[in-house]
């Protein structure tokens, strides 16, 4: 797990085929103490495995699921990428649960200054609209976000210079494309208030969390 609190950026030096994903090799901007092989990096918002960990330098291969997923098939040796290790059980949860499982790619629609702040546009597929609500949290290229805005497949977020500064969302332009994770609790939420039959999982409505279980316990 991660908390979309990035550490710093990296470089991809090297994209190689792997299979029928891809290997990267990444250099990092800020040092990796005490690193672990095979421990678990977010590069921008996916979650991958590290290894032949090298003072700031690792690898990292990209399965092909994730490849259709994510923008990391765009991305190329000299991309900039946010990174950010795994969560540790005492560490401050600073932004929101983030699982490093990215859902689908945003396109940037719209970038403005408003005050000392950046408002950003994006649009993004619409079967993702019910997850993402106003004054919620969303990921985007692994930073946690809140959103400002959202409407049948375009939302906004507005974000201060440190997290331009510190993230390659500032040198995001309109037509750039971002992953996005939606907040994991919402799709845990659904499936749970499904009605019987839309998921292949349960034996009886008696097994069920749903909305006549959250009435008779005092919820709704």
């Amino acid at each position: 797990m991660f908390t979309g609190i990035v550490a710093g950026k990296g470089k991809i030096t090297a994209k190689r085929t792997v299979g029928g994903g891809v290997g990267l090799d990444i250099t990092s901007e800020v040092e990796l103490p005490d690193p672990e092989e095979g421990e678990s990096i977010a590069i921008n918002g996916v979650c991958l495995t590290a290894y032949n960990i090298r003072g700031r330098s690792f690898s990292a291969d990209v399965s092909p699921e994730t490849l259709s997923r994510s923008v990391l098939r765009f991305l190329g040796p000299g991309d900039r990428v946010n990174l950010e290790r795994a969560l540790r059980l005492s560490d401050r949860l600073g932004g929101h649960l983030v699982s490093g499982h990215v859902d689908c790619v945003a396109l940037v629609t719209g970038k403005k200054p408003m005050g000392d702040y950046t408002l950003f546009s994006f649009s993004f597929p619409h079967q993702y609209d019910r997850y993402i609500i106003e004054k919620g949290s969303i990921t985007i290229n692994g930073v946690s976000l809140t959103v400002n805005s959202v409407n049948n497949g375009h939302f906004e977020v507005s974000i201060i210079p440190h997290t331009l500064m510190v993230t390659t969302l500032g040198e995001l332009k309109i037509g750039s494309k971002v992953n996005i994770e939606v907040d994991i609790i919402g799709k845990y939420v659904e499936k749970m208030l499904a009605p019987k039959g839309h998921y292949e999982q349960g034996t009886g409505e008696e097994d069920r969390i749903n909305q006549a279980f959250l009435a008779q316990h005092g919820f709704m």
